[in-house]
């Protein structure tokens, strides 16, 4: 139930994680809550406030270890103490260095009954992007394709509307709702001219980044006249600052980064998204900017919405990357596949992902 609750946040309480509760007493639910954004109370607050005086001698049930700091909001360590609470059971420990077994050493010192460790994996599942990004700086990456049968993501003129069906795309709205960012490349961006924006019942729009090495031609773009969002540039530190005055003008923020022969440096990229807060991103082209993620091992998810289609010699999903032998390409986990529509949707994952996800770390 608590784990339930927790889904509710999904998406909109970057960067904290999102986190559900529940009060039982004498084996009758007496207390529920989850975390709703970032500065509003957390889960075990809100539950305990549901509960009333009924959270006296309850049990409760936690998907993330308890804080024992103060931030936005005071410590629920505290509350929970205060509120007479009896047992604490929470799914896992929270990596957050500020927390990191803390606030349970402090529940357990203070005489309460502490357990954790119960649905852990489903726990962690509802916050990888969290989890990596409080450890490592870095957003969780999902990259994401509409691909033929053959493998190519647009024409060979570069037409790419539309590879996927309309359901799919549907889907790929959602997923924009539910991520912090989205990033497309320079060449997608000048040949597309996206919005990038989530057209979601009630839903949000991400922050939008664009990964550039060049700032000129931006103001027509209809990024700057489609809907309400952040707009980020990334681009090489060398890039004329007229250029810069003008975005920033235009109301964009622009990130200017060290590059390497021309190309900004995957970590690099990814730990200044980092520090603006961003938790998870998604990426949805071009075949340049897969390849080069693809190839410095920076992608956490590959969601491939494969469709029926065939068009040959045309562009190809990754551009850059390539491996000499088969035994040197980057073997991934199949961890999803469904119809969507008349595509197929294929969720894939490195090992290494998978191996958190499973185990903790």
């Amino acid at each position: 139930m608590a784990i339930r609750l927790a889904r509710k946040g999904v998406g909109r309480t970057s960067p904290n994680p999102a986190v559900g509760a529940v009060l039982v007493r004498g084996g009758k639910v007496v207390g529920r809550g989850y975390h709703r954004a970032a500065g509003m109370p957390h889960a075990e607050v809100e539950a305990i406030r549901d509960a009333g005086a009924a959270a006296r001698g309850a049990d409760l049930y936690v998907t993330l270890e308890p804080c024992c700091h103060a931030g936005r909001t005071g410590p629920c360590t505290e509350t929970i103490l205060s509120s007479g609470v009896r047992r604490v059971a929470a799914a896992m420990s929270d990596p957050n260095p500020l927390v990191a077994g803390k606030g349970l050493s402090a529940l357990r010192k203070a005489g309460l009954t502490v357990v954790d460790g119960l649905l852990g994996e489903e726990a962690r599942a509802l916050n990888l992007s969290y989890l990596k990004w409080i450890v490592s700086g870095k957003p969780y990456v999902t990259l994401k394709m509409a691909v033929t049968l053959d493998g190519q993501i647009a024409a060979a003129g570069g037409d790419s509307r539309w590879v996927s069906c309309e359901k799919s795309r549907a889907v790929v709205h959602r997923m924009r709702s539910a991520a912090d960012a989205v990033l497309v490349g320079g060449e997608t961006f000048r040949r597309d001219d996206p919005r990038l924006t989530s057209r979601v019942q009630g839903g949000r729009n991400p922050v939008r980044v664009i990964l550039t090495s060049s700032l000129s031609g931006v103001s027509g773009s209809r990024i700057f006249r489609g809907g309400k969002g952040k707009v980020v540039f990334a681009c090489p530190r060398g890039v004329p600052e007229r250029d810069v005055r003008r975005a920033v003008s235009l109301g964009a923020k622009v990130i200017r980064l060290p590059s390497r022969a021309g190309r900004i440096p995957a970590s690099v990229f990814l730990r200044a998204l980092g520090k603006e807060g961003i938790v998870s991103l998604l990426v949805e082209g071009g075949g340049k900017t897969a390849g080069w993620l693809a190839a410095a091992g920076a992608v956490d998810r590959y969601v491939f919405f494969v469709a029926p289609l065939l068009l040959g010699e045309g562009v190809r999903a990754f551009v850059g990357y390539r491996a000499r032998k088969v035994a040197g390409g980057r073997r991934l986990e199949i961890t999803g596949v469904r119809r969507v529509g008349d595509d197929l949707m294929v969720t894939a994952e490195p090992p290494q992902v998978r191996r958190i996800r499973t185990a903790g770390g």
